[in-house]
């Protein structure tokens, strides 16, 4: 990386941090008790006079709950938003389509064909939170508790996800669909809906 392009990064990480603490809703006082880092040493670095070092950024990575190169990764322009990167778990892509800041998580989930997965039930697993799903394309298998659905693109569905849950494809190509999950319970809310006609 050249210095400038260095220089950048590191300009760009204090405007970072003080939108990830104003987002939180969190005061410097207490992040410095969170962290463990001085009120006056989060200040500066928020401002820029403090230069960004690992020993600083990684308790903040963790207090906000982002990956390290969230705090260092934007663009050299200090533009805060994120871009977050595709990643795989359990043979599945997720395209992150939110910042993970609280609130609602979005993705992009594509799952593969597999032969001879198509019969199988796919593995159930349960955690606190609400989903909502909506296919995009492809055949998804749905097992929720003990009632297993086939959703095809343009059919959605939402569930707690104490319930016993697991995802598979159904179908002969890739199934890709939206997944809007609140980790907390939380719930989308509907302004309008269609009037009957």
């Amino acid at each position: 990386m050249a210095d400038d392009e260095l220089a950048s990064v590191l300009t760009g990480v204090g405007p970072r941090l003080r939108v990830l603490r104003q987002e939180r809703g969190t005061t410097l006082a207490q992040l410095s008790e969170t962290t463990g880092i001085s009120l006056s040493t989060l200040s500066r670095l928020e401002s820029g006079q403090r230069k960004p070092t690992l020993e600083l950024l990684l308790p903040l990575a963790r207090a906000y709950n982002v990956q390290l190169d969230e705090l260092v990764g934007a663009p050299p322009t200090g533009d805060p938003r994120v871009h977050p990167r595709p990643f795989t778990r359990h043979g599945q892509t997720f395209v992150p389509l939110t910042r993970h800041l609280g609130g609602l998580h979005a993705y992009k989930q594509i799952i593969p064909v597999r032969s001879g997965e198509q019969d199988v039930r796919p593995e159930q697993q349960v955690h606190e939170g609400y989903e909502w799903l909506y296919v995009l394309s492809g055949r998804l298998r749905l097992a929720l508790g003990e009632h297993d659905l086939v959703l095809t693109a343009g059919e959605a569905a939402e569930f707690d996800t104490r319930t016993p849950h697991g995802f598979a494809n159904a179908g002969t190509y890739p199934v890709e669909f939206l997944s809007l999950f609140g980790a907390q319970g939380e719930r989308m809310h509907v302004r309008a809906r269609p009037t009957a006609g």
